[in-house]
């Protein structure tokens, strides 16, 4: 099955309080369906000091969100879309832009 989401897809934020956001995927966690999106969702962290290489502090970092909160983006159309599922020539699949057609898997 392809997924909806991929590292390094281009995506918005379309719930939330990050909604209207783009951002990079940087990681998804498919046992809990959620993604890390690049300078989105970022919460603080207390960091305990272990060491002189890694002092404590008050760290902020990307919080993973849902993936039912965020939709691809189309670079032809510019805009949040839905994905179809293609059948290349080869046999192979891959997703495409619901508007345009266009493949996002190149």
């Amino acid at each position: 099955m392809l997924a909806r989401v991929k590292k390094n897809d281009s995506v918005m934020v379309i719930a939330g309080k990050e909604r209207g956001k783009i951002g990079k995927v940087l990681r998804v966690l498919p046992d809990e369906d959620r993604a890390v999106i690049e300078r989105l969702n970022l919460v603080k962290r207390h960091l305990k000091p272990r060491g002189p290489q890694s002092p404590g502090g008050i760290v902020e970092k990307e919080a993973p969100i849902h993936l039912s909160n965020l939709m691809p983006m189309c670079e032809r159309c510019n805009a949040p879309v839905r994905l179809k599922t293609k059948t290349l020539e080869d046999g192979g699949k891959a997703r495409s832009c619901h508007r345009c057609g266009e493949l996002l898997d190149k």
